[in-house]
């Protein structure tokens, strides 16, 4: 009698390896589901806004004025401040020479300085065609704050001009006078030239790159603009139009327009003289009826005061 056959274990070869191709079929099925719920869930969470990009910031959107040199071009708003020079247009209507005196540390007469009152008489003969501009230019050492005011009225008598230019505060600033004491010499001698029918023209501090953050120093450049404000004098941006320049140079920065010891070089100098010309030929412009100076965009004057001049004297030297 035949004895029944022992059953081999486990699988043969081919069922084997059907068992292992449907476990690796139901892993994938697995695997296309969990990425499926997970594409869902990733769908309906709210979005996390993404860091944002690094970028340099955008290049002023506003021209510099084409009518400056290409290396001293400025964008108007950095530039100047604009208002009425009656002494100057009554001299033009007289047909008779607009005597303009220049006070300031690049009107002393000291090495590249020295060149300073020619550019800025070469400067107004050229954008003032068939008139006679005669520059006096006298430098006036000190603080506007101390003495300096009184030399100034002294010299304004002797040279009895149509337009003063004054170059301010750089002075003060450096020497830390008081701020209040500074702004009210000002504000009280830009009065008293106005008031013997003298136009005036204020130029701001120098900028430098080593002052930016200084407090004290910026407060005396938004001193001398609040003074313009308040008087209705027009008013040339030195610091911002040095900082404008500074910024686009690709030479040394602030270098290529500064030189030693806090002196303005010769290229500083022509494009200071162009600066200064630009807004006393766009002051000339200005109609009649306009309501004084334009306030400076970055400028916060903590008050505007009257614009009122002191009561009328006679010209300084007059007989």
């Amino acid at each position: 009698m035949a004895l029944p056959q022992a059953a081999t274990p486990g699988l043969t070869r081919p069922r084997r390896l059907e068992a292992r191709l449907k476990a690796l079929a139901l892993r994938l099925k697995a695997l296309a589901l969990c990425l499926v719920a997970g594409a869902a869930l990733a769908e309906e969470a709210p979005s996390r806004p993404a860091p944002p990009a690094v970028v340099s910031p955008p290049a002023a959107s506003e021209p510099g004025d084409t009518i400056l040199s290409p290396e001293c071009r400025v964008p108007g708003s950095q530039l100047y401040t604009l208002a009425k020079l009656g002494a100057v247009k009554a001299a033009l209507k007289e047909k008779r020479p607009v005597r303009v005196l220049s006070i300031g540390g690049t009107s002393a007469g000291l090495g590249a300085s020295s060149t300073y009152p020619v550019k800025l008489e070469t400067a107004l003969e050229r954008s003032l065609p068939d008139v006679d501009v005669v520059i006096e230019a006298r430098g006036l050492p000190g603080e506007i704050a101390g003495e300096a005011a009184e030399r100034l009225r002294s010299i304004v008598a002797e040279v009895e001009p149509d337009l003063v230019v004054w170059q301010v505060g750089t002075h003060d600033a450096l020497a830390r006078v008081e701020l209040s004491a500074f702004a009210e010499a000002l504000d009280e001698t830009v009065r008293w030239i106005k008031s013997h029918d003298i136009d005036v023209v204020l130029v701001d501090p120098t900028y430098t790159a080593s002052l930016a953050e200084d407090a004290y120093y910026t407060s005396i450049v938004n001193a001398v603009r609040e003074v313009a404000v308040r008087e209705k004098v027009p008013l040339v941006l030195r610091y911002e139009a040095m900082r404008y320049l500074a910024g686009r140079s690709d030479k040394s920065g602030e270098g290529h327009m500064l030189g030693r010891q806090f002196r303005i070089n010769d290229l500083g100098l022509r494009c200071m003289a162009e600066h200064v010309t630009r807004a006393i030929t766009l002051s000339l412009l200005q109609p009649e009826t306009t309501g004084g100076t334009k306030e400076p965009p970055a400028l916060k004057a903590e008050g505007k005061g009257d614009g009122t001049a002191d009561k009328a004297e006679p010209r300084p030297g007059a007989h």
